[in-house]
């Protein structure tokens, strides 16, 4: 048993109760033994006992009121991964899903993805399960003025900085920042990223994600010499990573002709993203209004990924395990011959298999998925420089960015002797030792 299947294994022991995490975990040591390999060093230095623990679990009681005046109490948490490159840095999702097994996963991964883009930034995650769908805006606000006057006590510019996640755009954040101020008496505005633009915010950020998504994909492409232009793309996911994800690859000359919701999904060979977002962004409604809206188009319940549809690129950007095995042979069938993960560990390990053993270009969310968390990264420079980049100079950085990863992916492929479409092993390789260079030169803590 080498290193990685002996950590594996202890870890099942003390964790089975978390099997999102030890799906993440196993996606990580299943790929990147060949470190160890020729590292043998690093299993005295006990380095995945030390990168698997987190640093911190908070946990903590959210009371708030309702309009009704009925008092309500959610578990507020934030799991401060690892933060030896940096501030720890992750988002905060407010949704009824969300548990420690969740956050586990989800700041496991944020510490390699904030690796790969090189910026300053170590992992973490942190949330609760309470679900803002169908709160008023007053209900909302309660709550995050509550959740913050914990939270507080653990974040600040230079220890902590969240963000926005599933449930939690700008209108929770500027909650959440305007609490902050009262609390600490002060303009920290690095404290939190997603902010408006008239109170710190950058421009950029809320496309970040989805244009990140495909600035990779459009690098994986030109990498196997592969035309983008009319490629058929399936879009799981009406939020603002898919939603921007398919605009960057209309610009790009793909052909998007599918996208869903939690529900249903359209599915429109001129697919109108102009009433996707009248949709989802002004009304906060259901796709199942779009043929009405649009005059053409079919909606039908249940998953975009369950439909024979010919398709080249698959860009999963709902949440995760969306994608099982059955489906992505179901994908595969249909022709496709790229997946870029838009959402976090949006396919499961059997999909993974499938993509993997049928030649298929798959890209991991840590990789793909970073621009996100890229831009908040560069909203924090913002801040600390008191200035405001233009929406082109912060695209064109993002742009820079993502490429980098990408170039990075490649290095490792190269160093290791991977398969040229192995971008899972090269992600998780070059994100780890980037890492793990980081706390041997930091000594043992």
């Amino acid at each position: 048993m080498n290193y990685c299947e002996r950590i594996e294994e202890e870890v099942k022991k003390k964790d089975s109760d978390m099997p999102v995490f030890l799906q993440a975990l196993h996606e990580v040591l299943g790929s990147t033994q060949m470190i160890f390999d020729k590292h043998p060093e690093y299993e005295k230095m006990g380095i995945l006992e030390r990168l698997i623990e987190p640093d911190r679990i908070i946990q903590f009681k959210v009371p708030w009121v309702d309009d009704h005046g009925v008092t309500h109490v959610n578990r507020g948490f934030r799991v401060q991964y690892n933060h030896v490159l940096g501030p720890y840095k992750g988002g905060l999702r407010f949704h009824p899903s969300v548990n420690m097994d969740t956050l586990r996963f989800l700041g496991f991964e944020q510490v390699f993805k904030n690796a790969l883009t090189t910026l300053p930034m170590g992992g973490a995650k942190g949330g609760s399960d309470f679900d803002p769908k169908g709160k008023s805006d007053m209900e909302v606000m309660r709550f995050c003025q509550s959740f913050m006057l914990e939270l507080n006590r653990y974040i600040g510019p230079d220890e902590d900085v969240p963000a926005g996640d599933m449930g939690v755009g700008g209108r929770e954040i500027g909650y959440l920042y305007g609490m902050y101020l009262r609390i600490r008496n002060c303009a920290e505005r690095g404290v939190l990223t997603g902010k408006g633009i008239g109170y710190g915010g950058s421009l950029a950020r809320k496309e970040a994600t989805g244009y990140g998504l495909i600035y990779f994909l459009n690098e994986m492409l030109e990498a196997q010499h592969i035309a983008r232009e009319g490629k058929r793309v399936l879009v799981s996911g009406s939020g603002n990573v898919a939603i921007y994800a398919a605009e960057k690859a209309m610009q790009c000359g793909m052909k998007v002709i599918g996208m869903s919701d939690s529900k249903g999904y359209i599915l429109d060979e001129e697919l109108d993203l102009e009433a996707v977002k009248e949709i989802k962004e002004n009304r906060r409604g259901s796709l199942k209004e779009y043929p009405t809206l649009c005059g053409h188009g079919l909606y039908k319940e249940g998953s975009v990924y369950d439909v024979d549809v010919k398709c080249d690129i698959a860009l999963p950007c709902g949440t995760q395990n969306e994608i099982n095995g059955e489906r992505a042979k179901r994908l595969i069938k249909n022709g496709v011959i790229a997946v870029a993960e838009g959402a976090n560990m949006p396919d499961d390990n059997e999909a993974i298999e499938e993509y993997l053993k049928n030649g298929i270009l798959f890209a991991p969310g840590k990789a793909a998925n970073a621009g996100g968390v890229a831009t908040s990264g560069l909203e924090m420079s913002q801040n600390s420089l008191r200035l405001s980049w233009s929406f082109e100079e912060v695209d064109q950085r993002l742009h820079d960015i993502m490429v980098s990863i990408h170039k990075q992916c490649q290095k490792a492929m190269d160093e290791y002797g991977l398969d040229r479409k192995n971008y899972v092993a090269a992600a998780n390789i070059a994100g780890m030792q980037k890492v793990i260079d980081a706390m041997i030169a930091q000594g043992i803590f």
